[in-house]
């Protein structure tokens, strides 16, 4: 249900996350949760993403995790991936979005209610306030800065380090067994991908794109921070831009090459479906083998889909079992303290973000609405058990209506 209802991009789902796995559910619990989102946020990928397989890893272990990751990112996938078909064949300017009109609103109400419920949690002392507010300002001005969130979370915890009042519980720490299988994978895949995508470039393999496009997606889900806000430019960068640079404009070599209205269009209509915003590489895929015959289309969605959510899962399932062990130690446990309250930052810049793009102050019925869709969306998960995807369904509705 979650997978089919999350819209609104990772800021929404965090909302949608709390009040159903929280909440209603009680999978976790809304302390838990918060370690999860700040645990992420130091990782490159995936991070909604890797929230959840988190939320499955703690129910039942690597194979509930593996599960609930394919649940999750399927629908969305496989949405992105016929729309690569549909682009294909009638054309990116036929496309109309404005059923999903109310979606941002909705998606800016679900972030607010879980940056307030996470301030009353995490933000409790004088240091934190600070952390929260610096984080929240800076975030704001440099949002689309990839490395501002690793960087502000390490600068958290080292803050709330200069103070010896927070200790762990006392106990003792036995020397844990690391597990590098998941982390020697990665680093596998990632080589082995390399080396085949190179060679097939300068050997000039008759479906060389396959390989340069498994290459391309798995580097992307290894590097970048910042979610999709960060993916869509590199993706612009990769097979918009460079391919149309001097040393291959007059040249006939065989790589990918993707018109900045079809990759916009995919980058429009990610935010108004369900799930992931990484599924945009499903469409990418598909439009980047669209000439290569309706197979070589559709296996280009699949590379898209496995290769860019791989190294998130890998990377997860690798360090989360590390980090249990070290947060027991003082300097990681104070730490929890500032990143924590990083990650309340991050929520209100971001909401803050999504705001400029959302017309409340003028005097006319969309800044009406999308107002009282904001306000009711936080009313409801506050103080109703009225569920996430009722709420969404109610959103549509009145896109559609108005």
């Amino acid at each position: 249900m979650h997978s089919v209802t999350a819209f609104g991009g990772p800021q929404g789902h965090l909302g949608m996350v709390m009040k159903t796995f929280v909440d209603r559910r009680r999978d976790v619990t809304k302390e838990e949760l918060i370690e999860y989102v700040s645990f992420c946020q130091m990782l490159p990928g995936a991070s909604s993403t890797q929230v959840l397989t988190l939320i499955g890893y703690k129910r039942g272990g690597v194979p509930l995790a593996v599960l609930t990751l394919i649940i999750w990112i399927l629908p969305a996938c496989i949405l992105m991936g016929i729309l690569s078909f549909l682009v294909t064949g009638i054309g990116a300017d036929n496309l109309t979005t404005s059923v999903f009109q109310f979606i941002q609103p909705m998606a800016i109400g679900f972030l607010a209610y879980a940056a307030i419920m996470a301030f009353r949690i995490a933000v409790n002392n004088p240091i934190t306030q600070i952390i929260m507010l610096v984080t929240m300002g800076v975030t704001y001005l440099l949002f689309k800065t990839p490395w501002i969130f690793p960087l502000l979370i390490f600068m958290g915890g080292a803050a709330t380090n200069f103070s010896s009042k927070r200790i762990p519980e006392k106990e003792k720490i036995k020397p844990r067994q690391i597990r590098w299988t998941n982390i020697w994978l990665f680093a596998l895949v990632f080589v082995v991908a390399g080396l085949l995508s190179e060679t097939a470039r300068k050997q000039d393999w008759p479906h060389r794109k396959a390989y340069n496009l498994f290459e391309n997606f798995y580097r992307f889900g290894s590097f970048v921070f910042g979610g999709g806000d960060v993916l869509i430019p590199m993706m612009l960068d990769q097979y918009v831009a460079r391919p149309r640079a001097p040393k291959f404009i007059d040249s006939k070599q065989n790589i990918i090459r993707i018109e900045r209205s079809e990759l916009l269009t995919g980058a429009g209509i990610v935010r108004a479906i369900p799930g992931p915003v990484f599924s945009i590489a499903s469409f990418t895929g598909g439009i980047a083998l669209k000439d290569e015959g309706k197979l070589q289309q559709l296996l280009g969605c699949i590379i898209g889909s496995v290769a860019i959510f791989l190294p998130s899962a890998l990377l997860i399932l690798f360090f989360f079992p590390v980090w249990q062990y070290f947060k027991k130690f003082v300097v990681v446990y104070r730490a929890l303290e500032g990143i924590n309250a990083v990650v309340v930052g991050l929520m209100w810049a971001a909401t803050l973000y999504l705001l400029k793009d959302v017309s409340i102050t003028h005097l006319n019925m969309v800044s009406i609405f999308n107002i009282f869709v904001i306000a009711g969306t936080i009313a409801a998960l506050r103080f109703s058990k009225i569920p996430a995807p009722f709420i969404v369904l109610v959103c549509l509705l009145l896109g559609l209506i108005f």
